[in-house]
Parts: C-alpha cells; sequence; structure tokens
C-alpha cells in the first residue's frame, strides 16, 4: 500500500505541473523512493530532472516540467549549509551520524535533507529552501560542540564523490558475484540481500541477483557500500575476468 501511495504521489506532482503550466518538485528522496519513481513507466523522461544539489549526489530531488513546453527554467529550491565548530581549538571529533542527529533532534524531517559531506569537522549540508534559514537559526551544538551554520556557494572541491579505482576477479558480470568480491561478503549472504530489497542500481531495486553489470552502472547496497562499474579490464590465466571498478 505504501508504494501505491508514493507512486500517486509522484503521479500527483507531474500531472499538476502539466495542468498548471509550472514546476512541482519532491522533497529529497531515499533509494526506495526513487526505485518507485523509475517503476511508473508512462512518465517520460523528458519531463522531469534529477538533482541534489551536486553532481552524483545519494539523496535527490525530482523536478517535474519541461522547460521547452514552460518557456523557463526554475533552479530546484535547494540550499547549501555550512556547520562549522565556533573554536576549532575546543571542537570534537565530530562525524556525519553526529551532524545528522543534531538537525534530527531539531524535529527536521529526514526528506527535507539532502547529502550531509564532512569535511575536516565541519558539514557541508544540503537542504530544502524552506529549511534552511531555521537551520542556520537553531542548530547552536553538534554533541557538546559549539557550531556557527550559515548559507555556502562555495562547496570545496574535497567534497565531490570520492572513489577508489580496484579490480576484482570473477566469472562473469553477473552483479551477485561482482558484490560477493567487492564487499568480501558470502554469495549467500548477498542473496538475502537480494531478498530483502537493499540492492539498487542506478536508483532501480534489483531483485534479480543474474543481472549482469554494464559499464557505468552505479551499484548501492544498504549496509556496505556503493561502487560504479567501469568496465572488464583483461582475463586471468584461468579464465575469469578482471573488473575494474570505483569504490565509493
Amino acid at each position: 500500500m505504501k508504494d501505491e501511495l508514493t507512486k500517486r504521489r509522484f503521479e500527483d506532482l507531474a500531472e499538476m505541473a502539466w495542468k498548471n503550466n509550472h514546476y512541482t518538485f519532491t522533497s529529497f528522496l531515499t533509494e526506495a523512493e526513487l526505485s518507485e519513481f523509475y517503476e511508473i513507466k508512462h512518465l517520460s523522461a523528458e519531463n522531469y530532472t534529477l538533482y541534489g544539489g551536486r553532481e552524483n549526489a545519494d539523496r535527490i530531488m525530482i523536478r517535474f516540467g519541461n522547460p521547452d513546453e514552460l518557456g523557463y527554467e526554475e533552479p530546484f529550491p535547494i540550499k547549501c549549509l555550512k556547520i562549522e565548530p565556533l573554536s576549532k581549538k575546543f571542537s570534537e571529533q565530530l562525524t556525519h551520524r553526529d551532524f545528522l542527529g543534531s538537525l534530527m533532534n531539531l524535529g527536521i524531517k529526514r526528506s527535507e535533507l539532502g547529502d550531509i559531506i564532512v569535511e575536516e569537522n565541519a558539514a557541508y549540508l544540503f537542504c530544502t529552501e524552506k529549511m534552511s534559514e531555521y537551520i542556520c537559526r537553531e542548530i547552536t551544538r553538534v554533541k557538546h560542540t559549539v557550531v556557527t551554520c550559515s548559507v555556502t556557494e562555495n562547496l570545496p572541491e574535497e567534497t565531490e564523490s570520492k572513489t577508489t579505482e580496484c579490480e576484482v576477479q570473477v566469472s562473469s558480470e553477473r552483479i551477485d558475484g561482482v558484490i560477493s568480491k567487492v564487499f568480501h561478503i558470502s554469495r549467500s549472504s548477498c542473496s538475502e540481500l537480494f531478498r530483502q530489497k537493499k540492492i539498487f542500481v542506478n536508483g532501480r531495486c534489483i531483485e534479480n541477483s543474474s543481472y549482469l553489470l554494464k559499464e557505468n552502472d552505479r551499484v548501492s547496497v544498504r549496509g556496505f557500500g556503493k561502487f560504479s562499474f567501469v568496465s572488464v579490464g583483461g582475463y586471468t590465466r584461468k579464465g575469469n575476468k578482471i573488473i575494474k571498478i570505483e569504490k565509493y
């Protein structure tokens, strides 16, 4: 029932954009919600745009509306905030969980918050435009550390998605075999992840463990991490394939 309600919400926003000739936006979506969106077959890719405030964002919004038909562009209602210790000298070591916990303690819904990138004890937070002023005003501490918060447009290059290139040896491009090698888990444990709907490829939930990965496929495994399938880089003497990946 929940899945159908989620799909209906997307359809309503798409219809509203078409009928009223203006853009409509979702909140920040989870992987599961984005997967539900992709299951709606009758929505044309020309009539929506995905964005999360930065390239390759994990949590994204959908904007419904075609600029060619509407005759104008409208930016996504996303702000980037920088939350940092007032005094670095007396700051604790702060993590992603610490910043998220402090934000949730303000009574903010997770759907109002996008990615949180922690660099040098400061957090760069993407949030909905309507929540930015409230967050800047209300977040004064993270754990026991006094912090300041302000809107920023200067996102350091270091906050872009970091990847590590590596290679794994597999018999084929089957997704279960590649995941098993990348995250060092058994095939039976991998099968359980498929049953629990915890594996996503390019935002879509994948339940078929024999799915063959293609170049540039982005794989997310809840509880383990993410990687991109780059290419088949060669073969071993035993005939196994050497798969090149970029692990996030």
